[in-house]
């Protein structure tokens, strides 16, 4: 790779969130905004090879984009004032109203583009997964394979998802507009999910060679810190934020220094963000006490509970199992239900988990999560039958794409195989 192929992968992954953002604000069209920074980026191929890579790549793109929006602008209205009897424009320019001053209030009080812009992109007039999904494509500028394995559909189906979210942006002329403070509280469930999806892709790359993915955890945790900012009464925002500290927390004892995945049963919990910890439990705690508890409180709540016990073996299973059971009443997902199995197998032991799991594998959603047949292969170690832990183990490591989650895989196999000598018996840390 070269030096300007290298900034420019780096740009794209820092900077196209930011130019993206600063450029819509320009085009007050998203799509028009899409197509002015990919031709930003790729003019600067050319441009850096020429000239040098810019002291600042990111002030670069974002001037070349805005310049690309200006220019297609000014070409539009020429058009239009040269050809006005064949433009027949049946939309007359709305009138300001007093609640358009409140949106540049709020964009003032949200310094960050990128949070006004995945506001933007919830629009109520978009199916919720459809909003997730644009919003993780055009904002967070997550590939398309990463965005559909986050929601568990093959990367063609998540493809046509996004290209109809476009289309219908287009036809239906959603303007690009920061919402009214009013409008918030119907956009803020979407808005929630986008950041919890940008952590955990973040959290767990679903592919490349490192697990995590620091760049998107860290943009999601400023995210959710701005949003409990801009909400503050909000519990599910308070909540999200509680979980992603919880989760993060383990970073730096997730691998061991070979770059080796770590179960977190065998993490060095004394290497845990303990400031994070007592942070999220105040949040969790406050966030139990103001209203029956939404998704991502409950979410934190379980995070929280398997991060305060001394050790792996000493975690609250049966309230661990009793929060599962809340969650499945408020988000009743598939993936809750496998998660479930793990503090079920401690409590019930691993013949009632497995049963649950076996049950799962006809759901089709799960068909291609990997995280099943590693689920089963523990289950099964534990009950003493290492072929089909072996197996399960080849088909987990088949399904995943990270390379440090399939190196462990495949250790796990290689152990359960008759020449591994002893299998693995602990409880599952698959998180």
């Amino acid at each position: 790779m070269t030096e300007v192929e290298a900034a420019l992968a780096d740009a794209h992954r820092r900077e196209w969130a930011r130019v993206l953002a600063a450029t819509a604000r320009v085009a007050r069209d998203l799509d028009l905004a899409e197509e002015c920074v990919q031709d930003a980026y790729a003019s600067a191929m050319t441009a850096w090879d020429r000239s040098g890579v810019p002291d600042n790549p990111g002030a670069w793109l974002t001037t070349a984009a805005k310049r690309r929006a200006i220019d297609a602008i000014r070409r539009d209205a020429a058009l239009r004032s040269r050809l006005p009897l064949l433009v027949v424009d049946d939309e007359e320019e709305e009138p300001v109203h007093p609640e358009e001053r409140d949106a540049e209030q709020l964009s003032e009080a949200v310094p960050d583009e990128r949070l006004r812009l995945i506001f933007v992109c919830c629009h109520p007039a978009l199916a919720q997964e459809a909003q997730a999904a644009l919003t993780l494509r055009l904002v967070c500028g997550l590939p398309v394979p990463d965005i559909a394995r986050a929601f568990l559909v093959t990367e063609p189906t998540m493809a046509a998802r996004i290209t109809r979210a476009k289309k219908k942006i287009a036809t239906a002329r959603i303007p690009y507009r920061v919402p009214r403070p009013a409008d918030l509280p119907e956009r803020l469930r979407a808005v929630l999910a986008v950041i919890h999806l940008l952590f955990t892709t973040g959290h767990t790359a679903p592919t490349g060679a490192l697990l995590v993915r620091g760049d998107l955890v860290d943009r999601a945790m400023h995210l959710a810190r701005m949003l409990c900012d801009l909400m503050p009464g909000d519990a599910e925002a308070r909540g999200l934020l509680a979980l992603l500290l919880v989760t993060d927390a383990r970073r730096a004892t997730r691998v061991d220094a070979d770059g080796r995945l770590l179960r977190l049963k065998d993490q060095d919990r004394s290497r845990w963000d303990r400031a994070a910890l007592a942070e999220a439990d105040a949040m969790i705690v406050s966030s139990l006490r103001a209203a029956p508890p939404g998704r991502y409180v409950l979410q934190a709540a379980i995070a929280s509970l398997y991060a305060e016990a001394p050790a792996y073996d000493q975690t609250d299973w049966p309230q661990l199992v009793a929060l599962y059971d809340r969650l499945l009443q408020v988000w009743p997902s598939p993936v809750v239900a496998l998660n479930r199995a793990v503090p079920l197998s401690m409590v019930a032991g691993p013949e009632a988990a497995l049963a649950e799991v076996e049950r799962l594998e006809g759901d089709e959603r799960l068909s291609g999560y990997q995280y099943l047949p590693a689920i089963k292969a523990d289950l099964l170690s534990r009950l003493g039958r290492p072929v089909e832990a072996a197996a399960a183990y080849r088909q987990a490591f088949d399904l995943a794409a990270n390379e440090a989650e399939r190196a462990f895989l495949g250790r796990m196999a290689r152990a359960e195989e008759p020449r591994g000598g002893g299998a693995a018996r602990a409880g599952s840390g698959f998180r």
